[in-house]
C-alpha cells in the first residue's frame, strides 16, 4: 500500500492511494469524515434574545461554526477524569453578548481558551436591530461526525478510481473526441490522439470521448477506452479549518490501526492465541 500526495496544505490535500482493496479505501474516507474527532459547541444558555430568531434556531447555528480544534489539549467527555461533567479539559466555553443595531458573527463569540476560537470570524450568526439584544454562553465538547455533521472535520472528502486511457492504433485522429472531452484531458499529439502531460486524473470517466468516437463512423469498437484501476485511486480532501488535512489524514489511519488491532485481540482471544 503507498500514498502519494500530489498537493498539501492546511485546508486541503489531493493525493493517490495505490495498491489497496475497495474496501480500505472507502473505511478511510468513512474514518476522516465521521471518526476525527473535533469541537462543536452542544450546549447553548441563552440569558436575552429578542432577535428575530427562536432560541433552538440560534443554538443550531452556532453548532455549526467550525471551531479550531487541539486534541492535545481536549479529550472527550466520556474519557475525560471529570465522568462527563464539563471541565476544562473536556469543555470550551464562550460567551457573546451584543446589542443592535448590527450582524452578530462568529467574531463575537468570545473563548475562554484563545487557541480554540471559531476558525473563521466572518460567520454570520443573526441581525439585530435597534433595540435587539442576544446575551449567552456557550460550550463546546469534543466529538466525531458519528453522532453529527457538526462534529465532521472535513467540507469534501471523497474518491475515485485513477482513470485509465486507452488508444488504439485505429485512431485516425479526428479530433472528435478531444472537443467532446469537458476536462479538456485529451489532444492531438501527431496523427494520434494523446493524454494532455500531468491532465490524465482530471479525466471524469464520463465517456462521451468514446460515444463521439463511434459518432465518427470508425466502426462497432471506439479507437479510444476509458477504464480504471481496481486497486489505485485519487483522494480528495478538505478541511474546514477546525483541523489541518494532514491531521485528519493521520488521526482517520490511526482510528483504523486502532480498531483493526481490536480486532485482532479479539478473534485471538477466541482462539485462545491472545498475544502476551
Amino acid at each position: 500500500m503507498e500514498i502519494v500526495i500530489a498537493s498539501l496544505d492546511d485546508s486541503l490535500a489531493r493525493f493517490t492511494l495505490s495498491g489497496a482493496s475497495p474496501a480500505f479505501a472507502n473505511a478511510f474516507r468513512r474514518a476522516m469524515i465521521g471518526e476525527v474527532p473535533t469541537l462543536a459547541i452542544e450546549d447553548v444558555r441563552i440569558y436575552d434574545n429578542t432577535s428575530a430568531l427562536f432560541d433552538e434556531m440560534l443554538a443550531h447555528r452556532l453548532g455549526l461554526i467550525p471551531i479550531k480544534t487541539d486534541l492535545q489539549s481536549y479529550s472527550t467527555q466520556d474519557t475525560c477524569s471529570c465522568g462527563g461533567a464539563g471541565c476544562p479539559a473536556c469543555t470550551a466555553t464562550y460567551t457573546l453578548s451584543v446589542e443592535g443595531p448590527r450582524v452578530v458573527t462568529s467574531s463575537d463569540l468570545i473563548p475562554q481558551d484563545p487557541k480554540v476560537a471559531p476558525v473563521h470570524g466572518n460567520i454570520p450568526i443573526v441581525k439585530l436591530t435597534k433595540g435587539q439584544k442576544l446575551v449567552i454562553e456557550a460550550r463546546a465538547t469534543l466529538n466525531t461526525g458519528r453522532m453529527h455533521a457538526k462534529w465532521q472535520p472535513t467540507l469534501v472528502c471523497g474518491y475515485k478510481n485513477h482513470p485509465v486511457v486507452t488508444i488504439s492504433d485505429a485512431c485516425d485522429a479526428c479530433a472528435l473526441c478531444v472537443d467532446e472531452c469537458p476536462r479538456g484531458v485529451l489532444e492531438v499529439k501527431g496523427k494520434k490522439v494523446g493524454v494532455v502531460s500531468g491532465k490524465l486524473p482530471d479525466c471524469s470517466m464520463c465517456r462521451l470521448c468514446e460515444r463521439a468516437c463511434l459518432a465518427s463512423g470508425i466502426g462497432e469498437e471506439p479507437a479510444i477506452v476509458i477504464s480504471a484501476e481496481k486497486d489505485r485511486y485519487i483522494f480528495v480532501v478538505e478541511s474546514d479549518g477546525s483541523l489541518t488535512a494532514k491531521e485528519i489524514m493521520n488521526r482517520a489511519l490511526q482510528y483504523i490501526r486502532e480498531q483493526a488491532d481490536e480486532l485482532e485481540k479479539q478473534l485471538g482471544e477466541l482462539s485462545g492465541d491472545e498475544k502476551r
